[in-house]
C-alpha cells in the first residue's frame, strides 16, 4: 500500500502554520502514482480546503486534527448545490467533483471551527458573499466511503454528498452545538445506493436529511435505495427528515434500529405545492424515541424557504394538479416506541387536493408528557400550539393504524379530517386524565379548516 505522510511534503503539526498546500502536495503525488492513501499522523494540522482526487483514502490516525481556517479567503468559490439550487458556495472544507473510489477513513477529528461562521451568519448575513461551506462535500463522485472519524463544528451542514453513486457513511461521530444554525449532519441529496449505519449524531439542525432539489433545480434527479440503520439522533429538528427539497423524487428508503432523544420531531417528512416530486416506498421500523416534539409528521403545506408564505402554498382550498404538486404515499411505520412526546402523537396533513395516502402505523407504543411543552408538531401556516393531543390527520386516504396505544393525551386519540379509509384496528387509549374518544371523525370545507381542534 502506498502511503504519503503530509509531513513529508510539508505541513507541521501543532504549529499554527497552514498546511493546505502541504496536503495538495500529498494528494497530488498520491494521484500521480494512480492512488494511495493520503496519512495525517497525529497531533493539529491548520488547513483551508482540502480537495480530493480520484483513487485517494484520506486517513487520519487517532489522535490526528485537521483544523480548518475561518478566514473565506481560503475557501474559493465551486459551483455547487445549496439548498436544492446549484450557485456559487464557498468550496466545502473537504470536496471534491467528479471524482471515483475516494475515502476518509480513521479516528482522527476533523474540526469546522464554525463558530465565526455562525457568528457571521446569525449577525452580520449581509457580509457573506456566498453560502457557508459543508465539512465535507463531494459532487457527483462514485464509490464514496466516510468511515470511523469524528466530525465537529461544521460551518454549515456537515457530510453532504450531491448526485453521487454508491455511498457508505459508517460508525462517525457527528457533534455540532444544539444551537449553531443548520448544521444538518448527514444530508444525502439526489444520490443513489447510500448507506449510512452505527453513527451518533448530536447537531443544531436536521440529524439526517435525505434530498432531492427543489423547484428551482435544473436537473430533477431523484434520492433513492437509501439504508440508515443502527444510528443515535440526539437534538437537532428532525431525527430522520425526507424533504422538503424533494422534487427530484425520494424513493426506496430504510429506517431501522435507531434511537432519538430531543430531535424535535422523530421522522419528519415536509414539502409543498410548487415543489412537485412524490416521497414513496418508505419503511421505518425498530424505533426508539424519547422528549420529542411530536414523533410523526407528514405535512403538505410546509412554509419553510422562498415562496413559502405565498397563498399559493399556505391555501386550503383544492388546486388543480399539476407538475408542481407533491405526493407521499406507500411509507410504513412499525414496531415504535415514543415517550415523553409533548405536541401530538402524530401530525398526517396532505393537500385539499392531493391527500397523503396508503399510510400504515402497526405495532407503535406512545406515550404523551406528564409536563408537556406545548409546541407546533410541525410548521404550517395556521396551527397553533398544542401539547398532549392524539393524532391528527387532515386530508388523508387509506391509512391504517393496527396495534396503536397512545398513554395520557387529550381529546380524541385519533382526530380525522377530511379521511377516506381510515382504518383503527386493535387501537387503545391508556391513563387519559378524561373519558376521551378514541376517534374523532369530521368533514369540513376548506374555508372552516383551521387545523387545531
Amino acid at each position: 500500500m502506498s502511503v504519503y505522510n503530509i509531513e513529508d511534503f510539508g505541513a507541521l503539526k501543532n504549529s499554527g502554520m497552514l498546511a493546505t498546500e502541504a496536503i495538495a502536495r500529498a494528494i497530488e503525488a498520491a494521484s500521480e502514482a494512480g492512488g494511495g492513501t493520503v496519512y495525517v499522523p497525529a497531533g493539529t494540522y491548520y488547513t483551508g480546503a482540502i480537495v480530493m482526487k480520484s483513487n485517494i483514502e484520506l486517513n487520519l490516525n487517532p489522535g490526528a486534527i485537521l483544523s480548518f481556517s475561518t478566514n473565506p479567503v481560503n475557501y474559493p468559490a465551486v459551483e455547487c448545490r445549496w439548498e436544492g439550487v446549484k450557485q456559487q458556495v464557498h468550496t466545502p472544507c473537504i470536496h471534491g467533483q467528479g471524482l471515483v473510489n475516494i475515502s476518509i477513513t480513521g479516528s482522527g477529528t476533523i474540526n469546522g471551527n464554525g463558530k465565526a461562521w455562525w457568528d457571521v451568519f446569525r449577525n452580520r448575513r449581509e457580509e457573506l458573499k456566498y453560502p457557508r461551506p459543508t465539512l465535507i462535500g463531494f459532487d457527483s463522485c462514485q464509490r464514496v466511503t466516510i468511515k470511523d472519524v469524528s466530525l465537529m463544528n461544521s460551518p454549515s451542514w456537515t457530510v453532504n454528498p450531491v448526485g453521487c453513486y454508491n455511498v457508505t457513511i459508517d460508525n462517525l461521530s457527528i457533534l455540532n452545538p444544539a444551537d449553531s444554525p443548520n448544521t444538518d449532519g448527514i444530508n444525502p441529496e439526489s444520490c443513489t445506493n447510500v448507506r449510512i449505519s452505527n453513527c451518533n449524531i448530536d447537531v443544531g439542525d436536521d440529524c439526517i436529511a435525505i434530498k432531492a432539489g427543489t423547484e428551482d433545480t435544473m436537473e430533477r434527479i431523484p434520492c433513492e435505495n437509501i439504508t440508515i440503520t443502527g444510528c443515535t439522533m440526539v437534538h437537532g429538528h428532525g431525527g430522520v427528515v425526507l424533504g422538503s427539497e424533494m422534487s427530484g423524487d425520494i424513493r426506496n428508503v430504510t429506517i431501522s434500529n435507531c434511537v432519538f432523544k430531543q430531535t424535535d420531531r422523530g421522522i419528519r417528512m415536509k414539502s409543498r405545492r410548487g415543489r412537485g416530486g412524490t416521497i414513496e416506498d418508505i419503511r421505518i421500523s425498530n424505533i426508539v424515541m424519547e422528549d420529542v416534539i411530536c414523533p410523526f409528521t407528514l405535512n403538505l403545506y410546509y412554509f419553510c424557504g422562498p415562496r413559502g408564505k405565498e397563498k399559493y402554498v399556505w391555501d386550503k382550498n383544492p388546486y388543480p394538479i399539476t407538475d408542481e404538486t407533491p405526493c407521499f404515499r406507500r411509507i410504513h411505520f412499525a414496531n415504535i416506541t415514543a415517550r415523553n412526546v409533548h405536541a401530538s402523537a402524530g401530525f398526517l396533513y396532505g393537500l385539499a387536493e392531493q391527500y397523503v395516502s396508503e399510510i400504515t402505523f402497526t405495532n407503535i407504543d406512545i406515550s404523551m408528557a406528564r409536563n408537556a411543552i406545548p409546541g407546533h408538531p410541525d410548521m404550517m401556516t395556521g396551527i397553533e400550539n398544542m401539547n398532549n393531543r392524539g393524532f391528527f390527520l387532515g386530508n388523508a386516504r387509506d391509512v391504517q393504524f393496527h396495534q396503536v396505544s397512545i398513554e395520557n393525551h387529550e381529546g380524541p386519540a385519533f382526530y380525522i379530517e377530511n379521511g377516506e379509509a381510515i382504518e383503527i384496528i386493535n387501537c387503545h387509549s391508556k391513563n387519559t386524565s378524561k373519558q376521551e374518544k378514541l376517534v374523532e371523525q369530521v368533514t369540513v370545507s376548506p374555508s372552516e379548516q383551521n387545523v387545531c381542534p
